[in-house]
């Protein structure tokens, strides 16, 4: 949730927050599987909800993302086809149940007026086939707002972050449970999926997570842990715009993992061993280290869910910037690459001429820091 950058305006009252895409550097997916991850927000993209007092409760629709009006059959169709049925309004009146719901339980006076809520994403939509996450009860899911780059759970935090604040209850509140309240609500939405990314929006900037079944059980989350966004190299994000194959296979691994299958589960720990020497090798600045740690990680990624559930253009992406010698992996579960190029500048050039040869979109990594007031760190230390 975005402190620099939100607004609140005394004279009409009008709170505005903004949540950051997120990008899993290491890790990923085991935190889905009591593993340890780091992940950082990124700042080339958001997600922003505004908040402005009214009469009645009201959610907005997008003008774009929550289209009902179409200039023809053939239109509705393609609208389909290229971004699925569901915009954010769903995302924000679940957000709003589960505030409400937590607050109530948990004694919260929420007491107040009615509020107009709306939102605004710039995080580049692709409508893919997630992995084995969204497989945990046995179906499939086809989800908008997202590259990789968790763009749903941006709008439910920047959400999160405006009813803290219209309601005053920011400080009842603790940082470690709001990501649970994030995911709670996309769960009402039948969306199944780790805490991964809506930590690091709660948080902002880089963070280390260890999601081990001890802190879990025990806490009901796992142990969080802030890192200095300048131990991270230059990076570069990696997309297209117009997908073609992003995977859209049904993945067994999740079922696998909880039959015991003992591939599966050696290589979930061996991931999540990843993001622990990989915390190591952000505080020394090992960044040789780093190019193996994030190379290892899509290797077994990949072998732990076959071509066919990644997608012929996710595996594209990735093979395109190690042709140039960079280290590339997956930012979330697809859709989006995360690349270092260790030899510099003119290893940049090279990654950003073959992406362009292949249609492929490019960018500097612009890491957003942290968005917790001083209050929320200190509460964090307590």
């Amino acid at each position: 949730m975005d402190t620099e950058g939100a607004s609140s305006d005394p004279a009409s009252s009008v709170i505005e927050h903004r949540a950051y895409a997120r990008v899993g550097l290491l890790g990923n997916p085991s935190d889905v599987y009591y593993g340890r991850t780091i992940s950082f927000t990124l700042g080339n993209f958001w997600a922003s909800v505004r908040l402005q007092p009214s009469d009645e409760l009201v959610i907005q629709p997008h003008p774009t993302h929550d289209l009902v009006q179409f200039r023809s059959l053939d239109h509705l169709v393609n609208r389909l086809n290229n971004e699925g049925y569901y915009g954010g309004v769903r995302l924000l009146m679940a957000i709003c149940k589960v505030f409400h719901n937590y607050c109530k339980d948990n004694k919260i006076d929420i007491c107040g007026d009615n509020f107009t809520l709306s939102y605004d994403t710039n995080i580049p939509r692709q409508d893919i086939m997630s992995d084995s996450i969204y497989a945990a009860c046995g179906l499939s899911f086809i989800l908008t707002f997202q590259t990789g780059l968790s763009g749903s759970s941006a709008i439910v935090c920047a959400a999160l972050s405006c009813l803290l604040d219209f309601y005053r209850v920011r400080h009842f509140i603790k940082v470690e449970v709001r990501p649970n309240l994030v995911l709670t609500a996309e769960k009402e939405l039948g969306i199944v999926a780790g805490l991964q990314d809506r930590v690091a929006q709660v948080y902002g900037g880089l963070v280390y997570m260890d999601f081990s079944k001890e802190y879990m059980d025990e806490l009901g989350h796992g142990m969080y842990t802030p890192m200095d966004i300048g131990l991270l190299p230059p990076l570069h994000l990696i997309y297209t715009e117009n997908p073609s194959d992003s995977g859209k296979v049904h993945s067994t691994v999740r079922e696998r993992w909880l039959n015991g299958d003992k591939f599966v589960i050696s290589s979930v720990l061996e991931v999540a061993n990843i993001a622990k020497e990989g915390k190591t090798a952000l505080l020394e600045k090992d960044y040789s280290k780093l190019v193996k740690l994030m190379n290892r990680n899509f290797d077994l990624r990949r072998s732990m869910f076959g071509d066919d559930a990644l997608g012929a253009l996710n595996i594209k992406m990735v093979e395109v910037a190690r042709e140039v010698g960079a280290a590339s992996k997956f930012t979330g579960s697809g859709g989006a690459m995360v690349a270092f190029c260790p030899d510099g500048p003119s290893q940049v050039k090279l990654l950003e001429d073959e992406c362009q040869k292949a249609g492929l979109i490019v960018v500097p990594v612009d890491v957003f820091p942290s968005c917790l007031n001083a209050d929320e760190f200190r509460s964090l230390q307590i």
